[in-house]
């Protein structure tokens, strides 16, 4: 019987040693061949000019455009979810904390959000565009991936909150606090580093995200200077230089992947780095 057990015990390290190693074997294989077929065509004008004249047939410049849209539509709908979705996470926490299978619906309820596919955020965004009388544009934009990123801020946020040892709260109760001012002079900041957690995760999915933006944020060669014109954004020109039959195109949509690649790479070691911090604070 130990015998049996021994066996059971290596085959199932093996196995989970195995799975484990494959997802960073490719994870790291598609890093490397981002990299590979980018890295020639990067260059300083490829990260710092727009398109000029051209561009999509070979000519000259870069995808600074879809650059500074991505980054506008991104820190925009990141804003308006930090928001709403703060408030949210101590709603949650502190007015629901005595009613347990309320807290479990919301949570529930947030998690379907977040794994609903994001092409479905973005027919909800164009048929909202629609009904405000809004045309494709970095409103349009933001207003549909602020919908999307707004259940991560509160899941993670929230994630984070419930680490918070609970004599804490009660702590703050007997001392004669109200609940709002336990929720933001006690939980936001104990929580700090896992606010900068959420806020990052979120910016990170909005900067990367291409079916939320496809009919609401429209395509321009042009960096967009107000809220009512359209804006590019990176994951959409890869998409359309990728399509292009011109090999010197799609080499340019493999650098802009090696772009989006290396901001969602720094983002996550960011985020991982704080929320490291955050869950060490936690046990000390």
């Amino acid at each position: 019987m130990r015998k049996r057990k021994n066996i059971e015990e290596k085959f199932f390290k093996s196995l989970s040693g195995l799975t484990t190693y494959s997802l960073i074997g490719i994870l790291l294989f598609i890093i490397a061949v981002v990299f590979y077929k980018g890295f020639n065509a990067l260059s300083f004008e490829m990260i710092f000019k727009p398109p000029e004249g051209g561009y999509y047939y070979g000519g000259e410049g870069g995808v600074l455009n879809a650059i500074a849209g991505s980054v506008y539509i991104a820190f925009g709908a990141t804003l308006i979810a930090v928001f709403i979705g703060i408030p949210a996470a101590l709603f949650i926490n502190i007015y629901l904390n005595r009613m347990k299978k309320v807290q479990n619906l919301f949570r529930y309820l947030l998690d379907a959000l977040w794994g609903i596919p994001s092409i479905v955020y973005g027919a909800f965004g164009f048929t909202l565009m629609l009904f405000m009388g809004l045309n494709a544009s970095l409103l349009a934009g933001i207003i549909t991936v602020s919908i999307l990123i707004t259940p991560i801020v509160v899941r993670t946020f929230d994630d984070v909150l419930c680490n918070i040892p609970k004599g804490l709260i009660e702590a703050s109760f007997a001392l004669g606090s109200t609940k709002t001012e336990t929720a933001f002079k006690i939980l936001i900041k104990q929580g700090f580093s896992g606010f900068i957690t959420a806020l990052l995760l979120s910016f990170g999915r909005g900067i990367g995200d291409a079916a939320s933006v496809l009919f609401t944020a429209g395509y321009t060669d042009l960096i967009p200077r107000n809220l009512d014109e359209p804006a590019a954004t990176l994951p959409l020109a890869i998409f359309f230089q990728l399509s292009s039959p011109i090999p010197v195109v799609r080499e340019r949509a493999y650098a802009a992947a090696t772009v989006l690649t290396i901001i969602i790479l720094s983002i996550s070691l960011v985020a991982r780095y704080i929320s490291g911090r955050n869950t060490f604070s936690n046990i000390k």
